[in-house]
């Protein structure tokens, strides 16, 4: 088993332990008689008749087709089609109040290195359960919380009003998606950590580096677009004046933590963009140190090699002027010749170095300390 999830890939692996220890249905209700009814099943048919006279309950429904069984499975529970038609698809609307039932649609924000996707978290609210419908290739944010959902819903009150309970599940839900969203926040990170590691690689090719920041900008971008989503329903949610929701003050401003909770995930996804765009700053700065180096250097070449060039000029003329047939050159004349070359070029040398340098055309070492201090 373990050889085989080590050739899948995380999302590969999650929906085949989904498929394997989890069953696409489950229900946690709070019934009349204070007891708690739990039930995992492939079929709603095990609970409706319980869900339908509970106090207050949760139903989680997980699918490989989201597109195609979520609204099946609404109407299944109850759920009009006109409700969940305008959740689902490529329609912007996160909040649908109905009066008799209210539809939300959160962002479920999964990244692998700098591909972040965004998958929907549709719940669907009446008057006394919450369903949540949600795709295989989410992470297990939710199946952890079955676990523990007999617990949190026997703390109920069984005297408190339906939308208090409405609210109470519908903040924990929420609460827990906010948090796993978050920690996805970490692993961007992570890939911006090795993505600053291969800026700082001089042997990094160019043509790489261009797609890397890009996709960790993007990624980054498609982050903050999810955090948003999460505070447009937050918000409609706590001042929708929703008749399924409640009035209490003290819940609602657990509904308000909800969103500063989200706020300050913004705000950390957007201080690591600042961050990012400081270092390519600072980086772009140490490129454009480093081709000011190569230029002062080519400079430096082309000076001397301009220097050499207007030394070679004088003796290449006078040995010219001296070959002419005028001056009858005979073997004899060689020694002044050549003395007269050497003696020749060392001065033309030194007058163009000194002309050159006089003019200040002659640039400065990059390693001396006057380019240092010039940089």
């Amino acid at each position: 088993m373990v050889e085989n999830k080590a050739n899948l890939t995380e999302e590969q692996v999650i929906a085949a332990e989904t498929k394997i220890l989890q069953k696409s249905w489950f229900c946690v209700a709070l019934t009349a008689t204070g007891e708690v009814f739990r039930r995992e099943t492939d079929s709603p048919v095990d609970f409706i008749d319980i869900l339908n006279n509970a106090l207050v309950g949760w139903v989680d429904f997980i699918t490989g087709d989201f597109d195609k069984q979520a609204p099946a499975a609404a109407a299944k529970l109850g759920f009009s089609e006109s409700l969940v038609a305008s959740l689902l698809g490529e329609q912007q609307l996160t909040y649908q109040d109905l009066n008799t039932e209210l539809g939300l649609k959160l962002p479920s924000i999964q990244i692998r290195n700098f591909d972040v996707t965004i998958y929907p978290l549709v719940m669907l609210i009446r008057k006394n359960f919450v369903l949540t419908i949600h795709p295989h290739n989410v992470d297990r944010r939710l199946l952890r919380l079955r676990r523990y959902a007999d617990t949190f819903i026997r703390k109920m009150s069984s005297i408190a009003p339906p939308e208090d309970k409405l609210t109470a599940v519908l903040h924990r839900i929420i609460g827990i998606n906010n948090d796993s969203n978050f920690r996805h926040l970490r692993q961007i990170e992570e890939s911006g950590d090795e993505l600053n590691q291969d800026l700082m690689d001089p042997e990094t090719p160019r043509n790489l580096l261009g797609p890397k920041i890009y996709a960790m900008k993007h990624s980054l971008m498609v982050y903050l677009d999810g955090l948003w989503q999460s505070m447009d329903v937050i918000h409609a949610l706590r001042f929708g004046d929703a008749e399924l929701i409640t009035d209490d003050p003290a819940l609602l401003d657990k509904i308000d933590g909800l969103a500063n909770a989200v706020n300050n995930q913004i705000g950390l996804a957007e201080h690591m963009s600042e961050v990012l765009a400081s270092g390519l700053e600072v980086l772009q700065s140490i490129y454009n140190n480093q081709l000011q180096i190569l230029n002062n250097r080519l400079a430096l070449v082309v000076t001397y090699l301009t220097i050499i060039g207007t030394a070679l000029i004088v003796p290449n003329t006078i040995a010219t002027i001296m070959s002419s047939s005028a001056f009858g050159l005979e073997p004899q004349d060689i020694g002044w010749y050549i003395a007269l070359m050497i003696g020749s070029t060392i001065v033309a040398t030194l007058a163009a170095y000194w002309w050159i340098k006089g003019r200040g055309w002659l640039p400065k070492r990059p390693d001396s300390p006057d380019a240092s201090k010039r940089k």
